[in-house]
């Protein structure tokens, strides 16, 4: 941190004495880093006091170079009250994880349960759903059989396209339909065609529809030239990260905790993201998704019973946000 790349810390006028917390983030907070994991650090910083009583705005601070991201107080306690996984997992980290805490920094760990809800259950099972998604569509493109994988294109350029019908078919300029017949290329069995007929229609409207077609088409062609072993790292690090938000999730909705750090797991954590649930054929096999129904049942279960508030107490929430930032404003940081 006393290199000069992570100079910003201390020039930057947001941040220097004004964060409250930085830490490690992504694969390093979780544990699951490997000799190709990037060092990303993760933070929250004081707003300035013309943010609070005066017209400046503020969200957060990013330095691509250094894989850092810095959220404003104010920010991180609109995400923290979603229980957002990405943000939650700052207050989560062991105390050897934290690079930066101040004393506010401290107040907040202290208080963190004030953010944790039964909207942990929405949020992380949201998050997760997103990631099984991610991870099915990229198995799928890769293995289904050429018929299928023209139907997922035809279907992936009409979702693209939502208003595809309304903006592009039997319009005054003319129209456009798209079906799948049997194939013209010998090397394909079916393909998607198109008819189209246009009068006068501007150049850049075609462009844009055309982009949206050629870029689906073009990331499925893809598929078949994929660097095998770079893909399958892609894929099973889907696949860890879909199996640690559903750990995260159980534990704050059975003990009230956020961990980020997976001490305790990290077997399993690390079986999955070097391939040892992955076929040949670049699937998952069917102990991988024992697992991923075993952690679903346990985070429907902890959902039903959990102790935890459906809604945070925001009476309590406003009471903090005011004390941190009257401190803030009054430079008593």
């Amino acid at each position: 941190m006393t290199t000069p790349q992570y100079g910003f810390l201390r020039t930057e006028p947001r941040l220097g004495r004004r964060i409250m917390l930085l830490g490690l983030g992504g694969s390093y907070a979780y544990g699951t880093n490997n000799e190709n994991s990037d060092i990303d650090f993760r933070g929250i910083t004081l707003n300035m006091p013309s943010d609070l009583i005066g017209l400046t705005e503020f969200e957060q601070y990013e330095d691509s170079g250094t894989d850092t991201v810095i959220y404003s107080f104010n920010k991180m306690v609109k995400l923290l009250l979603e229980c957002n996984p990405n943000t939650c997992e700052i207050l989560g980290l062991d105390h050897d994880q934290y690079l930066i805490k101040s004393r506010l920094g401290q107040e907040l760990l202290d208080n963190r349960n004030l953010f944790l809800s039964k909207r942990a259950a929405k949020s992380f099972g949201g998050y997760a759903s997103a990631q099984l998604r991610r991870l099915q569509n990229a198995i799928a493109r890769d293995s289904m059989p050429q018929t299928e994988r023209e139907r997922h294109i035809f279907n992936s350029v009409k979702h693209a396209l939502e208003d595809f019908e309304r903006r592009f078919a039997d319009f005054d300029k003319g129209s456009i339909r798209l079906y799948i017949d049997k194939a013209e290329n010998p090397l394909l069995e079916t393909e998607i065609f198109v008819d189209a007929h246009y009068r006068h229609m501007p150049l850049r409207d075609y462009e844009n529809m055309w982009s949206i077609m050629h870029s689906v088409v073009k990331d499925y062609d893809k598929i078949g030239k994929r660097n095998k072993k770079k893909d399958d790292n892609h894929l099973n690090k889907h696949a860890m990260h879909l199996i640690r938000l559903f750990m995260m999730a159980v534990d704050i909705l059975e003990k009230g905790e956020i961990r980020t750090n997976r001490k305790s797991d990290l077997n399993l954590l690390l079986r999955i993201r070097a391939g040892g649930f992955q076929k040949e054929d670049g699937t998952f096999d069917s102990e991988f998704y024992d697992i991923l129904r075993d952690y679903e049942e346990r985070l429907e279960m902890a959902t039903k019973n959990t102790t935890l508030p459906d809604n945070p107490d925001m009476e309590k929430v406003e009471a903090f946000v005011e004390y941190v930032n009257r401190k803030a404003i009054e430079g008593d940081y």
